[in-house]
């Protein structure tokens, strides 16, 4: 099999229920395997093309969110695209197993750049695979799955040209069922509100030792002891290594096919050879780590070691402690300040849309909102509690359509008129190309509200967006939210979500603060 087909025979036998991609060298083979297996249409297995990165990879957290297994693929620059979804999906955290699979090239046989996807994985603080040959591969890619279900973390697996486009024999093990439709306990977690992410983000770290010694402890990192010239072999190196020794190696070797790194082992090379070479294709991700992990002079001072915090922002207070000064002296203020939480202003539209809303969802069992980043993400808050997601912006509809693929009902997404226009309108395309079964709430307020009323993009054009994307017309619908027009408002939500597709339900009013601000100027 080539490597990107053992990936994906590999993700099929984990039990995914759905790949998530857009196609791009060398990536590209993986969703057409998976497209045109047998068995994973006998499993409806979810393998239609995504409009970009970014709503594929919201797409598999939907599916995660569900507590389902979902692989993602993308050449390394669809991972710029899909960045702002995959860093801040390891602040959400998993449910259900999930596994980014990243195609770089080196070299750039079809690329516009040469960039280590390595590094996005450890800016993001997931685990990362790399294998060094295509059993490894399929063998890795289920051993990915059940790591990020453990730690409940997405997992970045990572693949170069020549591993995804070379062949080799391919063993198979037995065939795991998929997961059934389960939820997040925490449910918190999944709503990235400031509050929230501060403490996840201490929870990210706090299982990054943890994280370390499980690759210390990988099947997929070796360590042999051997003379004094060292070799540290990193995914595929390791196997161009091992074709320059046929009979096997006489070196002191370490290969590295699972990160974090793993440091114990790398000081182990390092103290007993006089010299270590790095063989790692891309760039010098491990090299240039290794340069700041061997400085052992206990010189260097700051966040790692503990002298300043390690989680949030400088202050005078924290920086006067670390230069050593006793003094007491404080700068900040925040103790005599009393929290007020943020809270939906009197008067606006999206309340009424959430009184609705949950009005509505309680007759469902296992219903979830998808929401998504503007002032109506304050639903999440009390009194209304009405939204079970915010990630990252135009999220919402794709994450909605992948908890539908993973067999949620009913799902629905809100989002706002100014976010529908940022990055919805692709989330739209899919649920369309594949016909979703989802319900879409764009909340039109008529202003970018949230950043202070700047004009929407989408002003008097989303009737119009949403019917050129291919949404029904009869499925296309316009409330106004006022508390004078509750029942039909939720008569209309309860129509559309029993319709089995994509509806959209737009509620219009204008902005109370944008109003007050108009009737002032007349």
């Amino acid at each position: 099999m080539l490597g990107d087909q053992a990936i994906a025979l590999g993700a099929i036998h984990a039990g995914i229920t759905g790949v998530y991609a857009y196609p791009g060298t060398p990536s590209t083979e993986i969703t057409e395997y998976i497209q045109d297996s047998l068995l994973a249409k006998e499993r409806g297995i979810h393998s239609q093309w995504c409009t970009n990165e970014k709503t594929a990879m919201e797409a598999a957290l939907g599916v995660s969110y569900v507590g389902k297994r979902a692989l993602v693929c993308m050449k390394h620059v669809g991972l710029n695209v899909a960045a702002d979804a995959f860093v801040n999906s390891s602040m959400t955290g998993t449910n259900g197993g999930l596994v980014v699979l990243v195609a770089d090239d080196p070299s750039m046989h079809s690329s516009q750049n040469e960039q280590d996807s390595r590094f996005y994985g450890k800016f993001a603080f997931t685990p990362i695979f790399e294998p060094s040959s295509q059993q490894e591969a399929y063998d890795m890619v289920r051993y990915a799955f059940d790591v990020s279900e453990k730690y409940e973390i997405p997992v970045l697996m990572r693949l170069t040209t020549r591993m995804a486009h070379s062949r080799a024999v391919v063993e198979t093990s037995k065939i795991r069922e998929q997961n059934e439709i389960k939820f997040s306990e925490d449910k918190s977690r999944w709503v990235l509100l400031p509050v929230n992410a501060r403490r996840r983000y201490n929870e990210l770290l706090a299982v990054q030792p943890e994280l370390e010694k499980l690759s210390c402890e990988s099947p997929y990192n070796l360590y042999k002891k051997g003379n004094k010239l060292g070799v540290i072999a990193c995914g595929i190196g390791y196997n161009y290594l091992m074709e320059n020794y046929p009979d096997g190696c006489d070196r002191t070797v370490l290969k590295i096919s699972q990160y974090p790194l793993p440091k114990e082992l790398i000081r182990k090379v390092v103290n007993e050879c006089d010299e270590v070479l790095v063989i790692e294709d891309g760039q010098p991700f491990v090299e240039e780590q290794l340069r700041g992990l061997l400085d052992e002079s206990g010189k260097i001072r700051g966040r790692l070691t503990g002298e300043l915090p390690r989680v949030g922002e400088l202050t005078p207070d924290n920086v006067r402690k670390a230069l050593g000064f006793t003094h007491d002296v404080h700068f900040s203020t925040s103790e005599n300040v009393v929290g007020r939480p943020p809270a939906l202003c009197t008067g606006c539209g999206h309340r009424d849309v959430y009184d609705a809303l949950n009005e509505v969802l309680r007759e469902y069992e296992n219903s979830k909102v998808f929401s998504d980043i503007g002032c109506y993400t304050l639903g999440a808050l009390p009194p209304f509690r009405a939204i079970d997601t915010c990630v990252d912006m135009g999220a919402s509809i794709t994450m909605a359509k992948g908890a539908a693929d993973g067999g949620l009902f009913p799902s629905v997404a809100v989002i706002g008129d100014s976010t529908f226009t940022h990055s919805g309108i692709t989330g739209l395309l899919d649920a369309v190309n594949s016909n979703a079964n989802v319900t879409i709430v764009i909340s039109d307020n008529l202003t970018t509200a949230m950043t202070g009323g700047q004009d929407s993009a989408g002003y008097e054009k989303l009737e119009d967006i949403c019917l050129g994307v291919g949404v029904e017309k009869e499925h296309l619908r316009i409330v106004i939210p006022l508390p004078k027009n509750m029942e039909e408002i939720k008569n209309t939500i309860r129509e559309e979500i029993e319709y089995n597709g994509v509806s959209v339900i737009i509620p219009r009013r204008e902005c109370i603060q944008t109003l007050k601000k108009k009737t002032r100027k007349k």
